[in-house]
């Protein structure tokens, strides 16, 4: 069983979906995790769900497009756990759903500050902190578009693209100061955010299993399952990697 008792854990992007699915499995793991979103309803009602549970967990708002608040959140999670171990950083957005030569360089901008200016902002100083205490863990949400492409998303699958990059790069730098980073790879998964989609056009879910190798789409909480023992010793010598979580949707 993965044991993740005393682990002081951030996790962003957590007010809905994987994210969501996330905080509640690690708490109830163990972790001690600080929550950071935009969300700040969402997110302190979040934080009172993981206590009745009988976890612990604190919101911080946090914008992963600004660095003085990705600062903020590491330096809070210190403040009240003691330590960082262990970080998902989840926060995305999705494509804007344009053929490239109609996308504006700012709607391009739009989708990279949260996927990949995001990402590395919270690399940046998730692994400051890790360093000064000897080390840690952290997984990525990357995509199954960093492996393949789907059309009108030229500015989501290029920045999937690079979240599996920074992932891999940061995995190298790394390998031999015991800091582990890794990412998933999830296809579809179903979210409130595709809950939305469904009702204005119900055929759309039926379409979406039709190009899954198992004909159904995923859970957040497979995917919370795999992030949950990448940040566990259970992982202990996997580093660099992306988890496809896609019903083999990218091995066709």
């Amino acid at each position: 069983m993965i044991d993740l008792t005393g682990k002081s854990i951030i996790g962003n992007g957590e007010a809905s979906g994987i994210g969501r699915a996330a905080a509640l499995l690690l708490s109830s793991l163990g972790a001690r995790v600080t929550l950071g979103d935009r969300t700040e309803d969402a997110g302190a009602a979040l934080v009172e769900e993981i206590a009745a549970a009988g976890g612990s967990a604190q919101f911080v708002r946090c914008d992963v497009t600004n660095e003085d608040d990705v600062e903020q959140l590491v330096a809070s999670t210190v403040s009240r756990w003691g330590r960082l171990d262990g970080a998902f950083n989840n926060a995305g957005l999705p494509n804007t759903g344009k053929d490239l030569h109609e996308l504006s360089w700012d709607e391009m901008e739009r989708v990279y500050s949260v996927n990949v200016k995001g990402v590395f902002l919270c690399l940046k100083y998730e692994i400051r902190e890790m360093l000064r205490t000897g080390g840690g863990s952290i997984v990525n949400t990357a995509s199954a578009s960093s492996l393949v492409a789907f059309p009108q998303a030229a500015d989501y699958v290029s920045s999937k693209h690079a979240v599996l990059g920074l992932t891999r790069t940061a995995a190298l730098d790394y390998a031999q100061r015991n800091i582990r980073v890794n990412c998933i790879m999830p296809g579809t998964v179903h979210t409130p955010m595709l809950d939305a989609l469904f009702a204005t056009a119900p055929e759309t879910k039926a379409f979406l299993e039709s190009r899954i190798p198992m004909g159904r789409l995923g859970k957040p909480e497979e995917m919370a399952d795999t992030v949950a023992w990448m940040l566990s010793d259970r992982a202990s010598y996997v580093t660099g990697a992306g988890v496809s979580i896609d019903g083999a949707y990218t091995a066709t």
